[in-house]
C-alpha cells in the first residue's frame, strides 16, 4: 500500500473539518454516515451509491458470513433476496435493516451447525464408501434443506478426517517398513526421515479412524471458540468493509483495534512487554518472546507460558483473563512505555509466578530493513532485504525505511561492497515519503514520482538533495507481491535506467495512494467511544515517465521463473481495481553509469535460460498451477490414497528444489556481529536468513548480474564514509 505522512486528508476544506454529528446517536449509525461523508469527499474516483452498488454489497457481505456455504440455507438467501437492490437506500438513511437480518439469521445457523457437528464425529466414517466432495463453494448452491446442510457438513468433516487418517495409516506403513529393514539388517537413511520410537506399538485401522476424528473434532472446537469471540461489532464492521471495498480494493475501515495493529505493522513498534501472545482454548498462551523487548530482558517469561491473570500498578486486584477474548486479553497487558504490570503465570513446568515487568517501547526485528555481505571472486557484494517502506505514522523523523536504508548502506560502503541487490520482494509498500527518499540515494536529483488527485492537479514528487549516497551497480528484485512504493521504487530506477529489475514477469499493480482519516476528529464530546479510522484512496501515482503501474505493475528487465507465476493474485484480480491510464512525463535526465546494460541483460537471460533449478522451478508452479485447479476430490481411502501417491511421486520430482543449494556465503554486518554476541535470538533469526539466502537462485543471479554490471560502470566513487 502507499501512504502519505499526513493522517488527514488534503483535500480537507473548511466546510468539512466543521461538519458535525450527533454524538448522542447510535454508533452505527454515526459511523456509517462519517464513513460515507468523507468517502464522498475525499475518495479520488467515487462510485455511484445505487442498485448496482446494493446487489455487489450484499453479494459480498454474506460471502464473507459464510464463505463454504456451511451455514445459511436457500431458505436464509430467498429471505435476503428483498434486501438486494435497498442496500443503497439504507446506507444513506442510516439503517441496518440487510445487516441485522442477515446477523441473526448467522447467529441462529452457528447455533444450529454446533448440534450437528458433535453427533457426525459421535460415529465411525465408513472410508470404504465410493463418494465424493467437491470443494469448490464459489459455485455450489446452498443447501436447500437442514437435512442436505447436515450432508454437506458431513463430508467436510469426513474429508477433515480421512486426510488425517491417510497420514497416520501412511506415517505408520514407513515405521513397519523401517522396522523389517533393522531387523533384516538393511537399516538405510530415508528420504522421509521417519523416526520409530522405541515403544511403537502399530494401531489398528479402527483406532486410527477414532484419532482422525479426535483431531477433527479438536479442530472444528477450535474453529467455533474462535467464533465466540467475536462480537456484534466485529461483524458490523465487516459489513462496514463490504460497503468501503465497492469503491476500490484499497478502502478500508479500520476499528479501534484494527488501527492499533495498522501502526504498529507500519512502524515495526509497540509499547507493551514484547511477547506475542495466542488462544489455545481458554487460555493465553506466549507464543514468542520477542528479542529486546521487557519479556525478554527478564528473562522470567518464555514460550509455552500461560497467562493466567494481569494486574495494573495501580490496582490491589488482578483481572483473570481465562476465558477472555484475546484481544481484550491483550489491551490487559499492552501499555505506555514506563508502567508495570504484574502477570500471574503457569510456567511451563507447572508451577505459578507473579512476574512484574515494566513496560516499554518494543522494537518488531522483521519490519526493519536487514542487509548480508556476500563475497564471490574476492569482490565483497551487499544484500539489503527491505520488508516494506516503514515509518512512524505520529513522527516521520523517528527510525524508518528511508534512514535504515542509508545507514545500511552506507555501513556496505564502510565494507567494501562494490555492488548492491535490494530484495523487494513480497514487499507490500508503506510510505510514499520514504519511497522518494530511499530513491534519491542512487541519482543525483530529480522526479521520482508523479501524484494525481481527485480534481486532476498533479503534484510531482522529487529527490533534492544532489548527493549520491550511493553511485556503484544496483539491482532490485521484485515478484508478483511486490506492491505500491515498491513499484513506485523499481519503476523509477528503471526509468532513469539506474537500476536492473529482475524478478516476476510484472509485479502487483497497484498504482493507489491512500490516507487514513482518524474518524473520532469530528467527534469531540462523544460517549460512543474510539470511532476507529477510514483508510482511503485518495490519489493515483505515476512513474515519471508518465505510465501507470496501476494493474500493469512494472515489468521486470529480466523475467525469473517462480512459483506465482500462474496464481491469480495481482490487482487485476480483485474487484473494483482502478482503471490504468497514463498522464504526460516528467522532464528528468537518464543515469548515464552504465556503459552497456543490454549486454549484461542478455547474458543473465542466457544463463536462466539454461539454469536447471529455474527450470525446475517453472514446472512446479506449471503443476501447483493444476492442483489448484481440482475442486473433486474422493473420500474412498483407497481412491484417495491413490490420488495422494500421484501427488506424492510427482512432488519428489520438485524435491530438488529445496535441495539446492549455491557455493556464496552470506555474513552479518559487523555492526550486528557486534549484537549478536549479547543476542541469541538475533543470531539464530540472522542464521536462517542466510541459510535461505545461500538456498537462492534469485539472489544467486542478481549476484551475477551485479558482477557483469561492474565491467559496465563509468567512474563510480564508492568511499568510505566518514
Amino acid at each position: 500500500m502507499i501512504l502519505m505522512v499526513a493522517v488527514l486528508l488534503a483535500v480537507t476544506s473548511c466546510s468539512f473539518t466543521t461538519k458535525k454529528f450527533d454524538a448522542d446517536s447510535d454508533k452505527d449509525r454515526v459511523l456509517i454516515e462519517l464513513m460515507m461523508y468523507v468517502l464522498e469527499r475525499g475518495h479520488f474516483d467515487l462510485r455511484e451509491v445505487d442498485d448496482e452498488f446494493s446487489e455487489n454489497v450484499f453479494e459480498d457481505f454474506i460471502q464473507a458470513l459464510d464463505p463454504l456455504k456451511r451455514h445459511f440455507l436457500q431458505s436464509d438467501i430467498d429471505d435476503f433476496e428483498e434486501h438486494r437492490f435497498l442496500i443503497d437506500d439504507q446506507i444513506k438513511n442510516q439503517e441496518f435493516d440487510f445487516f441485522e437480518l442477515a446477523y441473526n439469521r448467522f447467529q441462529t445457523r452457528i447455533k444450529d451447525a454446533k448440534d450437528i457437528y458433535p453427533k457426525l464425529l459421535d460415529d465411525p466414517f465408513d472410508f470404504e464408501e465410493d463418494e465424493e466432495i467437491d470443494t469448490d463453494y464459489e459455485n455450489l448452491p446452498y443447501a436447500k434443506t437442514k437435512s442436505e446442510l447436515r450432508e454437506r457438513w458431513r463430508k467436510q468433516l469426513k474429508f477433515s478426517a480421512l486426510g488425517s487418517y491417510y497420514d497416520m495409516i501412511d506415517t505408520q506403513n514407513k515405521k513397519l517398513e523401517k522396522l523389517n529393514e533393522k531387523k533384516d539388517g538393511e537399516d538405510e537413511e530415508s528420504e522421509d526421515e521417519v523416526v520409530v520410537e522405541d515403544d511403537f506399538e502399530p494401531q489398528s485401522l479402527e483406532e486410527m479412524e477414532e484419532e482422525a476424528r479426535k483431531t477433527t473434532r479438536e479442530s472444528i472446537e477450535t474453529y467455533f471458540e474462535n467464533s465466540n469471540e467475536i462480537e456484534r461489532k466485529d461483524w458490523f464492521g465487516l459489513y462496514i468493509n463490504s460497503i468501503a471495498s465497492q469503491f476500490d480494493p484499497h478502502t478500508n475501515y479500520f476499528a479501534p483495534q484494527d488501527k492499533e495493529r495498522f501502526d504498529v505493522s507500519m512502524s515495526g513498534k509497540l509499547e507493551g512487554i514484547g511477547a506475542r501472545l495466542r488462544k489455545e482454548r481458554d487460555q493465553v498462551k506466549i507464543d514468542e518472546v520477542i528479542s529486546g523487548g521487557p519479556a525478554w530482558k527478564s528473562g522470567e517469561l518464555e514460550t509455552g507460558d500461560l497467562i493466567q491473570r494481569v494486574r495494573q500498578e495501580d490496582e490491589e486486584e488482578a483481572v483473570s483473563i481465562i476465558g477472555m477474548r484475546l484481544d481484550d486479553a491483550v489491551d490487559l497487558i499492552k501499555g505506555k512505555k514506563g508502567t508495570k504490570v504484574f502477570l500471574t503465570v503457569k510456567k511451563v513446568d507447572g508451577s505459578i509466578q507473579e512476574i512484574e515487568l515494566v513496560r516499554d517501547v518494543v522494537e518488531i526485528d522483521e519490519t526493519y530493513a536487514k542487509t548480508s555481505l556476500v563475497k564471490k571472486n574476492k569482490v565483497k557484494y551487499g544484500v539489503i532485504d527491505l520488508p516494506k517502506f516503514y515509518f512512524d505514522m505520529e513522527d516521520y523523523n523517528q527510525r524508518n525505511a528511508a534512514s535504515d536504508m542509508k545507514q545500511e548502506v552506507l555501513r556496505l560502503i564502510d565494507e567494501g561492497a562494490e555492488g548492491l541487490v535490494i530484495d523487494l520482494r513480497n514487499n507490500g509498500g508503506g510510505s510514499l515519503s520514504t519511497v522518494v527518499d530511499i530513491a534519491g540515494l542512487f541519482i543525483e536529483n530529480g522526479p521520482i514520482v508523479q501524484v494525481k488527485s481527485s480534481d486532476g492537479n498533479k503534484d510531482v514528487l522529487k529527490d533534492k538533495d544532489p548527493k549520491i549516497v550511493w553511485d556503484g551497480p544496483l539491482v532490485i528484485l521484485v515478484n508478483e507481491i511486490s506492491a505500491s512504493a515498491s513499484e513506485i521504487l523499481a519503476a523509477a530506477m528503471q526509468d532513469y535506467e539506474r537500476a536492473i529489475i529482475m524478478g516476476s514477469e510484472q509485479t502487483y499493480g497497484k498504482g493507489t495512494v491512500q490516507n487514513l482519516v482518524d474518524l473520532n476528529r469530528w467527534m469531540k464530546r462523544s460517549q460512543l467511544g474510539d470511532m476507529g479510522a477510514l483508510k482511503l484512496t485518495t490519489q493515483k501515482f505515476y512513474r515519471v515517465n508518465g505510465g501507470s503501474t496501476q494493474l500493469k505493475g512494472v515489468s521486470s528487465d529480466i523475467v525469473m521463473p517462480d512459483r506465482y507465476m500462474f496464481i491469480d493474485l495481482g490487482e487485476r484480480d480483485y474487484d473494483n481495481p482502478l482503471p490504468w491510464d497514463k498522464i504526460s512525463p516528467a522532464k528528468f535526465n537518464k543515469w548515464k553509469g552504465y556503459k552497456d546494460l543490454e549486454s549484461v541483460v542478455q547474458a543473465s537471460k542466457d544463463r536462466i535460460s539454461n539454469n536447471s533449478q529455474l527450470s525446475l522451478i517453472k514446472a512446479n508452479a506449471e503443476w501447483v498451477h493444476e492442483q489448484r485447479e481440482q475442486n473433486v476430490f474422493p473420500l474412498h481411502i483407497d481412491l484417495y490414497t491413490e490420488h495422494n501417491q500421484r501427488i506424492e511421486d510427482k512432488a519428489k520430482k520438485f524435491k530438488k528444489i529445496n535441495e539446492f543449494e549455491t557455493d556464496l556465503e552470506y555474513v552479518s554486518l559487523p555492526y550486528e556481529l557486534a549484537k549478536i554476541e549479547t543476542d541469541s535470538s538475533l543470531g539464530e533469526k540472522r542464521e536462517r536468513w542466510h541459510k535461505n539466502l545461500k538456498k537462492d537462485v534469485y539472489i544467486e543471479e542478481a549476484i551475477n548480474v551485479l558482477e557483469d554490471l561492474r565491467k559496465q560502470t563509468v567512474g563510480s566513487k564508492l568511499v568510505k564514509a566518514n
